[in-house]
């Protein structure tokens, strides 16, 4: 069973959640964008030292608790690490009030069908009970929507509900992701089909299974309005994409229901070099404008 003080504030909590679960292959990126070049470091390790060091920043930071941030994905290594000699899921819960959450997909497959699915997770057990004795209530796990092709994106889709049963059966609750494109062509028909297909798997849930969905914010306001209102969701939250802050956050102003889970758009302004007080600055401003489009609905 999941935490219910937990799942009272990830369900009903106005904010949103923080995606802090940059992996291996978008590390280099993420730190690029904060101002690390690849020059500035040598080998995975002490790569992954200087992102846990900017997400400590980050959560550490006066602004960033459950007040207006209910939630936090993290990434294995981030799970696995310290704030201050606490480990970072009890310091997130206990310090902050903000849930953690787990990202546990191995990366994605090449483009089959228009769409990319998840590598195979043979160790998912393991990672799931190693998580929930860390206190971490949910996971999050993604693939990839490029084309409208329904075969492909009914395979998706069945793939996340089929591991997604595997994690509640673990006492955890899986945030399931298939993120469509910003650049697909055939966004909008996408977007149509991945509607219809998770409506059809969310019907078909035991009674008192719920899912959380992440989704890419919809061409189309309130597209997924349906399942927000689904018996079997807890929360539909929406990721950035790759649109900028000021873009991402117009769209989400006009979903109803739907709240932000950003990775890029919330770290885009921060940078290795600010000042303590200008980096608590910044980023309390850039979370109060995603709390702002979470709760307050154009």
């Amino acid at each position: 069973m999941v935490d219910a003080k937990m799942l009272n504030k990830i369900s009903s909590a106005p904010g949103f959640i923080a995606a802090l679960d940059q992996s291996g292959g978008s590390t280099p990126k993420a730190l690029s964008l904060y101002g690390v070049s690849e020059s500035d470091y040598q080998g995975d390790e002490e790569m992954f030292r200087l992102m846990h060091a900017m997400r400590v920043r980050i959560m550490s930071a006066p602004a960033f608790t459950g007040d207006k941030v209910i939630g936090a994905i993290l990434f294995e290594r981030t799970m696995d690490g310290d704030v201050d000699g606490q480990a970072v899921p009890s310091y997130l819960w206990e310090k902050r009030g903000v849930v953690p959450f787990l990202k546990i997909d191995k990366g994605l497959d090449a483009e089959e069908n228009g769409v990319q699915m998840m590598k195979p997770m043979p160790d998912l057990d393991a990672l799931l009970i190693r998580g929930r004795n860390k206190g971490i209530f949910g996971t999050k796990m993604r693939s990839v929507i490029v084309h409208a092709d329904r075969a492909g994106i009914a395979a998706v889709v069945k793939q996340q509900f089929e591991v997604a049963r595997q994690i509640i059966g673990q006492g955890l609750m899986p945030i399931i992701e298939p993120e469509v494109s910003i650049k697909s062509p055939t966004k909008v028909e996408a977007e149509a089909i991945l509607r219809d297909e998770i409506a059809q798997q969310l019907d078909k849930l035991p009674a008192g299974e719920t899912v959380m969905l992440k989704l890419t914010i919809p061409t189309n306001a309130d597209f997924y309005a349906p399942l927000v209102a689904h018996k079997s969701v807890v929360r539909v939250v929406a990721l950035s994409g790759g649109y900028s802050r000021a873009d991402a956050c117009e769209k989400l102003s006009h979903n109803h229901g739907m709240i932000a889970s950003f990775s890029r758009a919330l770290t885009e302004n921060l940078r290795v070099t600010m000042s303590d007080a200008e980096f608590n600055a910044s980023l309390a401003e850039t979370i109060d404008e995603i709390y702002a489009a979470s709760v307050n609905k154009a």
